[in-house]
């Protein structure tokens, strides 16, 4: 019996491993995706992609393909029993490029996610793989696999094989948390019967229900059922289409896609890493859907751990920098739980009393115009914020410093381009970025060339005025004109001039012009980078690529377990 070798098995070929895969892809790393399905999931699941996302996808060059598969800037409203507006959702701003809130069709987007990998010779989708067995040797994990398929020999696993994942339990870790008692009747149709954009909540504590107008004429209709009613009266067609009567008016027309009783966990792996194994996905959590946010946890994991992973395979980085996978993602994911589960609360009280109680405190609230602004500008949503892991927060660090957080993406000029996102300028890896300065006499000749070295890109940010300015002209150095002001209002907040941004576009490190020197010295220690560029899997010299998020204490040292 033969054993392939590959890089990175990645288990399940559901949203989180396609776009693993592609950023895997990306960066040269021979990756085998095993899905014991024959194909991909045809059925809408995930309805709602936030900003976050999209620039994941941006960063794997398929945002294009995706974005005509979603309906964007997506308002959700939230109404009472007596259709009174709770609350509305309607977030204005896209810092980071993209609108907040996405309407989008799943399978067309998974689609598209399995589409790019076409790219690369070097990547594999193997259907109707089950996997069944990881041993893990001094230089590897052997993968075995049902039905007497050969096995094979990966470097590192990952599973993003669902909330039932074989590969946690082959890692021997909990999956802690709580499941709910109560089941919602989820409805999806085909030539929407409304046909309007419009997306709401009825918080009505005779039945809370939910309308969702996704994309392509598809709509969504969630019901709550009640305890005394069972999995298979719910199942029965005749009570699905009393539920639909509730909200259009002829349920018997209606091109039903599918139905399913659902229930909501609220669950997280006690590790999301053991050894050369690791979770991502539901696989590591499971979260009720009210902020729609299972879907992007899932994208936001395989940006973290694409670049990193990458990074270690291609010779760039230390093992130990996939420590600071979960140090990052597990705060944050438990922190979109919880949200998630507090808003599912206080949406299906089915106790008249406790809903009036609700909605007059969300009245009076939505009377006081900072209250107001928080739910309509969804300020209540966890962003990411490491202060440990793969950054560095030096004791010379700002009070205020930006460290541990997403930088923005406002479009900008360049000499040679109009009207390009920022993301697109700093290209696939590493970027370091100043306001109006010469960035290589900053830096210094020693840390200009070893970040060089690994692939960076240097941009120089000025108002637009300069943009033409041939004063810190260099060959390595790419110069951007502040198009929209957004980011000299970015820098006018902040002390710090010199940001370190790592592929998932999270700043490493800041500080101001004269700091640079030294910040470079610790984060090279913080995040594990090798001296040289390293070598990629396929013999070739490559930058550190793509999207991921990191953190460390003021020390500068890594506080994963290594």
């Amino acid at each position: 019996m033969s054993t392939e070798r590959v890089d990175v098995v990645i288990v399940g070929a559901g949203p989180s491993g396609l776009t693993l895969a592609n950023i895997l892809g990306l960066q040269g790393v021979r990756t085998l995706i095993v899905e014991e399905r024959d194909t991909l999931i045809d059925y809408p699941r995930g309805v709602g992609l936030d900003d976050e996302a999209l620039r994941t996808f941006q960063s794997i060059g398929l945002v294009d393909r995706v974005l005509p598969h979603t309906v964007p800037n997506q308002i959700l409203r939230f109404f009472d029993a007596k259709r009174r507006l709770l609350a509305e959702m309607a977030p204005p701003d896209a810092r980071f490029g993209w609108p907040k809130r996405n309407g989008f069709v799943q399978p067309m987007v998974d689609s598209e996610l399995c589409g790019g990998l076409e790219r690369f010779d070097h990547v594999e989708v193997r259907w109707g793989h089950r996997m069944e067995s990881c041993v893990e040797t001094d230089d590897g994990v052997t993968v075995g696999f049902a039905d007497g398929r050969d096995p094979v020999h990966a470097r590192y696993v990952v599973g993003c094989d669902g909330g039932r994942s074989a590969t946690r339990r082959l890692m021997g870790v909990s999956f802690d948390g709580t499941t709910s008692s109560t089941r919602w009747l989820v409805v999806d149709v085909a030539n929407d019967p409304l046909g309007h954009p419009n997306s709401e909540v009825g918080a009505d504590p005779a039945r809370p229900y939910v309308s969702i107008s996704i994309a392509h004429g598809i709509r969504r209709f969630e019901f709550l059922i009640h305890d005394d009613e069972s999995d298979e009266l719910a199942d029965d067609p005749a009570f699905v289409r009393r539920m639909l009567a509730q909200r259009v008016p002829h349920p018997d027309r209606v091109d039903m896609i599918r139905h399913r009783v659902y229930t909501h966990h609220s669950r997280i792996a006690g590790s999301f890493r053991e050894g050369r194994l690791l979770l991502a996905g539901d696989a590591a959590h499971l979260m009720p859907v009210w902020q729609g946010q299972g879907y992007n946890s899932g994208i936001r994991d395989a940006a973290n751990l694409g670049w990193k992973l990458a990074a270690v395979v291609n010779g760039q980085a230390g093992d130990a920098l996939l420590d600071t996978y979960d140090v990052e993602r597990r705060k944050h994911a438990r922190a979109m739980i919880d949200l998630s589960t507090m808003v599912g609360r206080v949406i299906s009280p089915t106790n008249r009393r406790v809903a009036a109680l609700r909605d007059r405190v969300i009245h009076g609230a939505s009377l006081v115009p900072t209250l107001k602004r928080y739910v309509l500008e969804m300020r209540f949503k966890p962003m990411p914020r490491y202060q440990q892991g793969a950054v560095c927060h030096a004791d010379y660090s700002a009070p205020n410093s930006p460290t541990g957080t997403l930088f923005i993406q406002p479009r900008v000029d360049t000499r040679t381009e109009q009207n390009v996102l920022l993301d697109d300028v700093f290209g696939p890896g590493f970027a370091v970025l100043c306001w109006s300065n010469n960035l290589r006499a900053v830096l210094g000749d020693e840390a200009f060339n070893r970040w060089k070295a690994l692939g960076a890109r240097f941009v120089e940010a000025r108002p637009m005025t300069q943009l033409q300015w041939p004063g810190h002209d260099d060959p390595d150095v790419v110069v951007v004109g502040d198009r929209t002001g957004a980011l000299k209002s970015w820098f006018d907040v902040y002390t710090d001039s010199v940001l370190f941004v790592r592929p998932d576009r999270c700043i490493a490190g800041a500080c101001i012009a004269q700091r640079a020197p030294e910040m470079s010295e610790s984060l090279f220690g913080v995040l594990c980078l090798t001296q040289e560029g390293g070598s990629s899997s396929n013999g070739d010299t490559g930058p550190v690529l793509h999207v991921a998020q990191s953190a460390t204490e003021p020390s500068g040292t890594v506080t994963g377990s290594s």
